[in-house]
This record gives C-alpha cells, sequence and structure tokens, in this order.
C-alpha cells in the first residue's frame, strides 16, 4: 500500500550576527501542511529524503515504511549507513586521533551523525537539491557533513582547505552554492572577505573550532554555526518526529533517485580551470558495489586514510570500506610514518607519490647503514627483483603487446629457464625475507595491500614493493569516472599494468588521428565506456560533449593499450589488462616531428636520489630540456663523496650542481631513444601553495612552463 501525500515547510530562521549562538528550537519552526487536507495551500519544500537510511522513520507513518529497501538495492549513497549499522552495530568504524576532540566512532553512531546533520540542515533551512560548498580536509566530521548533505537531498560541492582563495571563489560561485561549511577558525578567516565581498551565503557551518576565534568583520548577517550546533538541531528535531504522531502522518517523502546528482567534483586539472564533474548516486554506488573485487576488505581489517577526502578516488574508497564493517584511520602526512607502525594498516588507500616516499625513506635507511649491512640488503634486493622477474615469466603474468603468440617449444624453454632460475634464486629471497624484509613490513604495516591510484606508479617503486613483499594494487581512474574504471586484482596483479576493467566497464583503444578502434597490442587514445561515467560537466554542455560522444563512450585523454590474448607463453595469464603510458596532451613534438611522452623520461629520472622533482620540455625544439628541483641534501653529499667539494663545504656552485645532476639524467635515461641535454635548475620545489601542483599531488606541467618560459628559452640559444 502507497504512502498518502504530505507535504511540510518550516519557517526560515532570522538572520543572525554571527558571533553570537543561535537558539533554535525545531519543534517551533515547523508547518505541517496535509496535502489531501489543503489542497490549496501553496507549499514551500519537499522533504528529500534516503530511502533505506530513513526507513525506521517511514515505518512510523503506519504502513510500514512505505519502501522495504533491502540492503541490496541501495538507490543513494546514505542508504550504506542503515545497512552497515544493522551488521557492524557497537563495532568501531574510524578513529580520529588529530582533531580536538580526537574522536572514536562506532558504526550506529556514525548514522546517528549522519541522521542527526541531515536534519539538522533541514531545520536551519537547506532544501532539496540546492547545492552547499564543502570546503574541509579529512576528518570524522568531513564524512558527517558530506553524508548529511547527501541524505537531505542537496548536492555538496566539495574542495580542500590548501587551495587558493581564488579557486575556491570560482568553485563556490560557478556552481551557484547557497551556503559554506568549512574547515575551521583559520580557514575561515583566511577566506571571509573575499566570500564577504563575492559571493552570496545564506550560513555558514564551522566543522571544528569555535566561533569565538572568527576575526569579526565583514557580513556579520549571515549565521554562523558550530558541527555540534547542526547536530543538536537535528537530534531535538528527529526526537519531536518519533515522539509527534500527528507530525509524522502529515509529512511525504520524496525519495531521492539513483539518477540524481549526489555531489559536485571540480577537477584539480593540470592544464585549465576546474570543471565541475556531477557525480549520481548511481555513479557513486557502483564503485561502492563492486571495489570488493578489487579490495577483498574483510570485518575486522583496519585501513588508513589520509587523502583528501574530496578527491573521487579517496572518497569512493571510504564509502566502499564502510559498507565492509572495517575500521578506518585518520593520519597526515606529518604522521604517517609513525601511525605505519602504530596502527599497522591491513590496506593504505594513496597517491603514488607516498609510495615513493616510503620507497625513498627504505632507501635512504639502507644507504646510511654500515658497508656490511648495505652490501647485504642491497644483494638481496637485487636477488629478490631476479626472483620476481622469473616468477612473472613462469607465471604468464608479463606485459607482451604482439599479437602472435610464440611457439609452444619457445614457450616452453623459455618458462623452464624462467623456472630454473627462480628456484636457484628462491632459498635466498626466503632468507632476505626474514633477515631483512621482514623489519621493513614490521615498520610499514600495509599487511594485506596498498592501494595506488590517482596517478602513474613508477615501475621501480612497484617492482621494488613486489621483490620485498609489499603487495601494491595499481588502478586507474578520472574523477568523470567517479573515479576506478580498472584497477589489478591480488589474483592477477601485473606489474606494469593498471589491470582489467571494473565490472560492467567497457574499454577500447581508438587511433587519435583517424577515430579507429585498434586491435589488442596498439597504442592510442583509451576510451571508456560504464555506469560509473559522470552525467557531465555543470553547466558545460560543450565540454561534456567533447569527452563522451554519442554512444556514451568517453575520451580518457590517455595514451594505452590492452594486452592480447595468449594461451601460453609470458603473457599467458596478463590477456585483457590495461595499460596506461601517459597523457596524450602531455606528448612533446620536437622540430624534426617526432613525438616523445615526457612522463616515461621523468619517472626514470626520479629513480636518482639528487633529484626531487623534474618536468621534461622540448615541444618545438630541436631536442629536450628539463626543469628540475635538487635534491640539496643529496647533492651535497654526492659532491663530497666525489671530492667535487671540499668534505666541510656546505655549498657547491651552480655549475658543479648541475653537471652532476646532468651525469644523474644520463645515467638513469641512458636506455631511452630520447635524452635530455640542456637542464634548468630551480630553487623551489613544485608545490600545492605555489600553484605548481594540483591538490592531489600532481605537476601542474603548463604552469612550471609558463612560470619559467623565459629562462626555458635561454637554454636553447
Amino acid at each position: 500500500m502507497s504512502a498518502i501525500p504530505f507535504i511540510f515547510s518550516f519557517n526560515a530562521l532570522p538572520r543572525t550576527n554571527f558571533t553570537r549562538s543561535i537558539n533554535v528550537s525545531p519543534t517551533r519552526s515547523f508547518r505541517v501542511l496535509c496535502k489531501s487536507q489543503s489542497k490549496t495551500q501553496k507549499t514551500n519544500i519537499t522533504r528529500r529524503f534516503s530511502p533505506l537510511l530513513e526507513s525506521s522513520l517511514l515505518s512510523h507513518n503506519g504502513d510500514g515504511g512505505g519502501v522495504g529497501v533491502a540492503s541490496d538495492q541501495w538507490k543513494a549513497v546514505p542508504d550504506i549507513w542503515r545497512t552497515s549499522a544493522d551488521k557492524f552495530g557497537d563495532k568501531i568504524a574510524l578513529i580520529d586521533p588529530y582533531h580536538h576532540p580526537p574522536s572514536t566512532i562506532t558504526y550506529k553512531q556514525l548514522e546517528d551523525a549522519i541522521l542527526d546533520f541531515s536534519e539538522g540542515l533541514r531545520v536551519i533551512g537547506v532544501h532539496p537539491d540546492e547545492k552547499i560548498a564543502l570546503f574541509a580536509d579529512n576528518s570524522c566530521r568531513w564524512l558527517v557533513a558530506d553524508q548529511g548533505m547527501m541524505a537531505s537531498g542537496a548536492i555538496n560541492v566539495v574542495r580542500g582547505s590548501r587551495s587558493s582563495i581564488e579557486e575556491l571563489l570560482q568553485i563556490y560561485n560557478h556552481s551557484e552554492s547557497v551556503a559554506l561549511a568549512v574547515d575551521n577558525p583559520e580557514m575561515f578567516n583566511r577566506i571571509a572577505k573575499a566570500f564577504n565581498l563575492k559571493a552570496s551565503m545564506r550560513f555558514i557551518i564551522l566543522l571544528w573550532g569555535e566561533k569565538s576565534n572568527l576575526v569579526n568583520e565583514g557580513n556579520k548577517e549571515v549565521p554562523i554555526f558550530t558541527f555540534t550546533e547542526v547536530i543538536n538541531f537535528g537530534k531535538e528535531s528527529r526526537r519531536s518526529l518519533f515522539e509527534s504522531h500527528n507530525a509524522r502522518k502529515h509529512y511525504v517523502f520524496e525519495a531521492i533517485k539513483s539518477d540524481d546528482i549526489a555531489t559536485l567534483v571540480y577537477t584539480s586539472g593540470t592544464t585549465g580551470n576546474p570543471k565541475g564533474v556531477m557525480l549520481t548516486h548511481q555513479n557513486l554506488l557502483h564503485q561502492i558495489k563492486f571495489y570488493s573485487d578489487i579490495v577483498p576488505a574483510e570485518v575486522g581489517d583496519r585501513f588508513l586514510s589520509m587523502l583528501p577526502p574530496w578527491h573521487a578516488y579517496e572518497r569512493a574508497c571510504e564509502y566502499f570500506i564502510f559498507s565492509r564493517g572495517v575500521d578506518q584511520v585518520y593520519t597526515t602526512v606529518r604522521n604517517l610514518k609513525d601511525d605505519l607502525g602504530h596502527y599497522q594498516p591491513h590496506y593504505l588507500i594513496s597517491v603514488p607519490l607516498v609510495y615513493e616516499s616510503l620507497y625513498s625513506g627504505i632507501q635512504r635507511q639502507i644507504s646510511t647503514s654500515s658497508l656490511v649491512r648495505k652490501l647485504v640488503a642491497l644483494t638481496f634486493i637485487r636477488v629478490s627483483l631476479g626472483y620476481m622477474e622469473c616468477k612473472r615469466i613462469y607465471e604468464g603474468k608479463c606485459l607482451i603487446k604482439n599479437q602472435k603468440s610464440p611457439s609452444y617449444l619457445y614457450a616452453m624453454l623459455d618458462w623452464l629457464w624462467a623456472r630454473i632460475i627462480a628456484t636457484i634464486l628462491f632459498p635466498i629471497h626466503m632468507l632476505a625475507k626474514k633477515l631483512v624484509y621482514s623489519k621493513i613490513h614490521s615498520a610499514i604495516g600495509i599487511s594485506k595491500a596498498g592501494i595506488s591510484g590517482g596517478g602513474s606508479l613508477p615501475s621501480h617503486v612497484d617492482k621494488f614493493f613486489e621483490a620485498i613483499g609489499v603487495k601494491l594494487q595499481n588502478g586507474y581512474g578520472l574523477t568523470e569516472t567517479s573515479p576506478v574504471i580498472a584497477a589489478r586484482r591480488l589474483s592477477c596483479n601485473v606489474i606494469g599494468s593498471v589491470g582489467h576493467p571494473l565490472k560492467h566497464t567497457e574499454f577500447k583503444v581508438v587511433d587519435s588521428e583517424t577515430g579507429e578502434v585498434l586491435p589488442p597490442g596498439y597504442k592510442g587514445i583509451l576510451k571508456v565506456k560504464g555506469p560509473q561515467l559522470m552525467k557531465g560537466y555543470y553547466k558545460n554542455p560543450s565540454a561534456t560533449n567533447q569527452v563522451i560522444d554519442r554512444d556514451g563512450w568517453l575520451n580518457t585523454g590517455d595514451i594505452g593499450w590492452i594486452v592480447p590474448y595468449h594461451s601460453i607463453g609470458r603473457s599467458r595469464n596478463s590477456g585483457g589488462v590495461i595499460v596506461v603510458e601517459g597523457r596524450a596532451k602531455d606528448t612533446i613534438v620536437l622540430s624534426s616531428g617526432e613525438n616523445v611522452e615526457p612522463g616515461e623520461l621523468e619517472e626514470a629520472a626520479m629513480r636518482s636520489s639528487l633529484i626531487q622533482q623534474i618536468v621534461v620540455v622540448g615541444q618545438d625544439k630541436r631536442r629536450l630540456g628539463a626543469v628540475v628541483v635538487p635534491n640539496k641534501e643529496e647533492v651535497l653529499k654526492a659532491a663530497r663523496e666525489l671530492s667535487i667539494i671540499d668534505s666541510n663545504s656546505s655549498d657547491a656552485s651552480q655549475e658543479k650542481v648541475t653537471s652532476l645532476i646532468y651525469n644523474e639524467l644520463k645515467t638513469w635515461t641512458s636506455e631511452f631513444q630520447f635524452q635530455i641535454g640542456p637542464i634548468l635548475l630551480v630553487n623551489d620545489p613544485f608545490t600545492v601553495d605555489n600553484g605548481l601542483m594540483t591538490p592531489t599531488m600532481k605537476v601542474r606541467r603548463d604552469r612550471v612552463i609558463a612560470q619559467y618560459r623565459d629562462q626555458i628559452e635561454n637554454l636553447y640559444k
């Protein structure tokens, strides 16, 4: 029996000076209208709801809830919390040790907080489909705010606190947000003047900190609520709804549809202005339902989280793991090393830069050991790398472009030789695990797997962790695809690839000029199709049409290929995996007409401990060049060891540093067809704060080139 349609509205809150606390009584603010009794009365608002999440409230309407949604029939992202609260109840869901107060929250408490926050938003005047900017960093309150907004039928517009004021203001105004939820008083004080002058805000929510720490300037007519106030408003309103039979029976609940927009995520992009990606509940639910094929998380597993939560990769992963009954610990870049040892996580979900940092830290520790320990460790690692190389060959998990299968005789001899060498190396590899790698494992935890995404995972880092027994699962996706479209499974973890497509996801490779579909083994532009594809770019249909064609294929803008299927040989168990080789628009075309993929050279160069960051340049030039940020400590150390400078010297001339870096580049890129010629050394690293990196730690190539344009031109004179 379907529910009788009822609609409710409530009085708007008075505008209030933001330096005062506000006392709102939700029970007095509601005005109930029964549609069947007062058809002529005009309604002001419709209550949108997440079907399964609010099923307990609906069941009081006398029709058993009117929905009856099972856990495998989620229609909206917040529906997952009802299922998780039922299954995992008093189990710890998350630990947030670095905010005040530190928080440890169970699944049931998390569901209640989301419901309270969602209801609190309705009390202070949020309407369905309105957009609320959520500018904050990773924390338990971010998660509650994010899901509370979705559960109320609002659309959140997300970004981190480290973004520039100009970028935040552009996102806020372009998205037509009506209100702002901000991380803390420090962030609000930084943006307050610009936002009060150039943005229209109905209210502001402060996730952390007290209103007494806010600057007393700007538009004082905009109410400011603390996180706790919003929670309390919602708690009181929910109590009145449950206790008042008349209030409950007069409400109609309009269910959130799977195709409704859940969030706007503005691309950080390495070029151009960010575009607002419209992700629906269906997009995100696809990720939640099928990540288990990649990460077989179990109840009791522990995840360590440090990525920006507004980034689609971290966000979808969080939703997924909370649907599996695991506990998540929030950490920071500064505390990551200690927390890895302290919490011993089963999984770490992060970007390649974090694994590169862990790799560099391990290498640094080995290099500073005694001569004997250093030689033993390096010998063990070389042996393990060789063992794993042979193991990949005989297991058929190599990347082969050739469409033609090898002969049966050749494949058998190749398999036999790899097996023999692996058998010889195996005892040494096992000894290395016991004497050396076990200590590394104890220091970094990650007992099950590290999940890498959001950028290219360098092959030397990938192979190193494989050699020491730490599983890395590399994935691939875009904000526009919610984000994951392919990932390596533990059962088929093919090094150098991004694995097989996620379930219900299709890939094809097309020629960049003709658009012709290319067979496996041929390199071209990767296109993808599946239920995780965005609804489009907000208020930008032309940009949407540029990336998604009439048949629903999205142009990723990446160059890659698909491994051919072979029944025998080195790639017999790798058929169908995707290999990504870089961005098509990053391709450098030399004046000779030759095309160069800079990413491969940069990845090789970054293996040098002397190079902190590098951007290869040379568009329309006769040869390649590079902008290099040297690792000053390592450069001085190398200069002393090579007697280029005195052992007591604390500085080296620009000419000597340039010579050292140039020799390093020659060493690490010698196997490539194209070599790097002139180099420009710069002292200041590329960072998020100076605008030369995206918030997800990708170098903004175009901005680096633009900033150093004159110096780059001088390299070629």
